[in-house]
This record gives structure tokens, sequence and C-alpha cells, in this order.
């Protein structure tokens, strides 16, 4: 039987626990082997925004992920130039587990805009399934996706994923600002943005 992969792309400016509980719950309800955290140093959509330096950003997720032994931080982003277009991304992943089953894990807003995406019917073809992540009650209509790239709805998996707002922008206000945001990180994250100042 295929070993069977989640793909869960990210700047993660800081990892928090959001982005923690949607990986859990995709690894859950999707029977996957394993999700790999794909770090991006510099996302093509962020171009015009200040990013927290890549070491500190790579420290900080590997430290969430050492009590997780079924994720993995991936290299595919970081150790190739870029820019990163999440196709090359799954390309480079698939060369390294070719006989994996892979399934890309994205938000209900990262669908919608798909189509927006770099060659977006060439990344449908190279992933055997897309794991959209679902707020409660969110309802998501794919009929007008379908007609744009058609054979989506045959590959979306929904999560359904707890309402948590949670946001690393939100995380890193509230470090500049001087107040509380101990509770939205695992306890060594939080360690490591107050022992190296990030934020501040």
């Amino acid at each position: 039987m295929a070993e069977k992969i989640g793909i869960f792309g990210g700047t993660f400016d800081p990892p928090h626990l959001g982005h923690l509980i949607l990986a859990v719950e995709a690894l859950d309800q999707l029977e996957l082997s394993r999700v790999l955290w794909v770090l991006t140093p510099v996302p093509p959509h962020k171009l015009d925004q200040a990013i927290t330096a890549l070491e500190h950003r790579l420290a900080m997720t590997q430290l969430m992920l050492d009590d997780y032994p079924h994720f993995e931080l991936s290299r595919a982003e970081i150790d190739r130039p870029g820019p990163h277009y999440m196709l090359d991304t799954v390309q480079v992943i698939k060369n390294q587990f070719p006989d994996a089953e892979l399934l890309l894990l994205i938000g209900g807003d990262s669908l919608r805009e798909l189509r927006t995406w770099h060659r977006p019917a060439e990344l449908l073809d190279v992933c055997q399934g897309l794991g959209v992540m679902r707020r409660p009650f969110e309802t998501i209509d794919i009929t007008e996706l379908e007609e744009i790239l058609p054979g989506i709805s045959k590959k979306v998996l929904f999560v359904d994923s707890p309402l948590l707002e949670i946001s690393s922008r939100d995380i890193r206000r509230r470090a500049r600002e001087g107040r509380a945001f101990r509770h939205f990180l695992v306890s060594t994250v939080f360690d490591y943005i107050q022992e190296k100042k990030i934020y501040r």
C-alpha cells in the first residue's frame, strides 16, 4: 500500500498552535503516514513584506515538530533558489518519494485562489489529492472552479478543523507591543522567541 504524505507549506513566521492543530487534523482525517512541513524562504506573494530570517523560522519550526514523530521539516524549498512555486516543490518531493501518494494541504481561501497559482492545472495533475482545511459552518462551492480546472472536484478532500483565530501576523504584532502571546505557541517556540528577541 502506497504511503500517503501530506505537504503543508508556509512561511511559519512564527509557527503556532493553529498550524499544529490543522496538521494533526489532516494527519488523522486523511489517514496520512506523515506530514512534510515545507518552509518557504521567500513566498512569491510576500515579496513586499518583511520576513524573519530563515535561520530563526527554521529553528522555531523544528522545535515545534520535535514532539511529533509523524511530522517532518522538508528542505524542498530551502535547498534550491527561488522563486518557489508549489508545482516545483511538489515535483521535488515526488522525486524524493516516487511511490508515495501526495496530498497538498491548503486552506479554503487557497482553494478559491488556486486558479491564480503558478500553472494550477499541472499542480493538480502531480498531486493525488488536495486536503482542504475547512472551518466550521464554511461551505465551499467548487463547481465554478471545476469549469476552470476540470477534475478538481475529484481531487478535493475536506478536512474539518476547529475555528481558531490565530495568525502569525497577530503574534508578531503582540510581541512588538509587549502584549501576551505565549498561549498561541508551544513552549519551546515561545522560549526561543524570547531568547533571540525576535519580533521586538
